[in-house]
């Protein structure tokens, strides 16, 4: 794989569905690790998810990118394994 493409990988993350059908989500282009907290609903979100070819973040990536999280807010990695 190419540098480039690597770069073109778009991920979203689900981090919250709200009773309101809200869903919160992180959106990253290259590195899921660096993202933008979104909110939009339903029908919206599956239309951006489409019109990006974005990938959902396996769970691997969920913990990489949560055990990241920890380390800006504490200032040590996270220990998240499941």
């Amino acid at each position: 794989m190419n540098e480039k493409s690597i770069i073109q990988k778009k991920y979203v993350h689900v981090t919250e569905i709200k009773s309101s059908g809200l869903i919160e989500f992180d959106f990253s282009i290259g590195d899921p690790c660096m993202y933008v907290e979104l909110a939009l609903p339903k029908k919206q979100f599956e239309e951006f998810c489409k019109n990006n070819t974005v990938e959902h973040l396996s769970r691997q990536q969920e913990i990489d990118v949560e055990n990241d999280k920890y380390k800006w807010k504490y200032g040590v990695v996270g220990t998240l394994t499941k």
